[in-house]
């Protein structure tokens, strides 16, 4: 079932999350279950939305890619995380790519 994965990391920093995406590179080589992610930071911290086609697809992603990363940059703490089922997409016409 695809999910939309909503997470929130208090303290993590642009330049924390930019070294962990430089490491991961998975705008390079997308994590297999990956569809839509999108970032911003706030005061608090990091933001995150994400499409996945399953809760399992980023589990493994996490275990496979993101956590070694994430431990290596010494990101503290946990992020909040939770999953809800999809229940539509729209991606406007002529959006592509990473920005």
């Amino acid at each position: 079932m695809t999910v939309v994965m909503s997470m929130s990391w208090a303290g993590v920093t642009p330049e924390q999350y930019d070294t962990v995406r430089e490491a991961v590179g998975w705008e390079e080589v997308a994590p297999a279950g990956s569809e839509v992610h999108v970032a911003w930071f706030d005061a608090r911290g990091l933001h995150v939305i994400d499409v996945w086609e399953s809760e399992q697809a980023f589990e493994a992603f996490l275990a496979e890619r993101l956590a070694p990363a994430v431990e290596k940059a010494g990101i503290a703490g946990a992020p909040e995380t939770r999953f809800s089922p999809l229940h539509r997409r729209h991606i406007a016409p002529g959006v592509t790519g990473a920005a």
